[in-house]
């Protein structure tokens, strides 16, 4: 089969995981402008926005990583990246985990629109030259965005599961195990 396909595909794989942060960005500081008297708040629903991004990078690494399986040989590695400069940004997602990175939020934005202008790019060019013609390619590209979109949004709801519920839970059992009357029988 031709490789253009392939690339193709690969290029897919990105826009589905990367695509559609941009958008959940906006969103999310658009909602939270909104938010009256609570700052706290407004400040750890941004803040999250690079955990999310991480946390994408880190599902599409599963994925590469799944598609590999069993052969990790370096040739392989090498043969099976079509877009190296794709894979290797996307890869780069992760470092939104380190505290230095993750501190300046509107990085992960710039880091996404990389991706974003990739879902224009093909926009524009299969619109501007087949006016009237078969849309296929435009239709799949914006499922692939909503995908990216429903995928980005439900990370960062579960993101913001995790850091509002689950850990202050955790937390509270774990001083009333600390605080707890010993058995005397």
């Amino acid at each position: 089969m031709d490789t253009n396909f392939f690339k193709y595909l690969q290029q897919l794989e990105v826009m589905a995981f990367f695509s559609g942060f941009p958008l959940l960005y906006a969103l999310v500081i658009v909602v939270v402008g909104y938010l009256q008297k609570k700052p706290e708040v407004k400040k750890k629903l941004i803040s999250l926005l690079p955990y999310t991004y991480a946390v994408v990078g880190t599902l599409y690494i599963g994925l590469q990583i799944r598609n590999l399986y069993p052969n990790y040989a370096f040739e392989n590695i090498k043969n099976s990246i079509l877009h190296p400069f794709l894979f290797f940004w996307a890869c780069l997602s992760i470092s939104f985990y380190l505290p230095v990175i993750n501190k300046r939020i509107v990085l992960s934005l710039l880091h996404s629109l990389v991706f974003f202008f990739i879902l224009l790019k093909d926009l524009f060019i299969n619109i501007s030259q087949k006016s009237g013609e078969d849309n296929s390619i435009v239709r799949n590209d914006m499922k692939i965005y909503t995908d990216s979109l429903l995928l980005n949004t439900g990370v960062y709801f579960l993101t913001i599961l995790i850091v509002f519920f689950l850990v202050p839970l955790i937390k509270k059992l774990k001083t009333l195990r600390s605080h707890k009357i010993p058995n005397r029988f």
